[in-house]
């Protein structure tokens, strides 16, 4: 694994439990200049299915998920963003913020 993807994968596991942060702002807290949200989405598909990193905390920048909320990673984000304590209104997850 590179340099990089070892930066994303620190700012991932630094996200406390209970707030979320958005694709550009993991990439800002690994030192990455703007246009890396896309690599940290790509560093996040790659990771094997039972990483223990906690990307479940990881949403768009409008403040919702980037999968369907009827899909099975969706309803499994929703599902572990409740138990933390993240407060939603409707679709949209209000944080807190990181």
């Amino acid at each position: 694994m590179g340099e990089i993807q070892q930066a994303i994968l620190a700012a991932l596991n630094a996200i406390p439990e209970g707030h979320v942060t958005s694709y550009s702002g993991v990439a800002r807290r690994a030192g990455l200049t703007t246009g890396y949200a896309r690599l940290v989405c790509r560093v996040l598909r790659e990771l094997p299915e039972r990483h223990r990193t906690p990307w479940w905390r990881v949403i768009r920048a409008d403040g919702h998920s980037a999968m369907s909320a009827d899909s099975p990673g969706g309803a499994e984000q929703r599902r572990r963003l409740k138990a933390e304590g993240v407060a939603f209104r409707g679709d949209k997850i209000l944080g807190p913020w990181w």
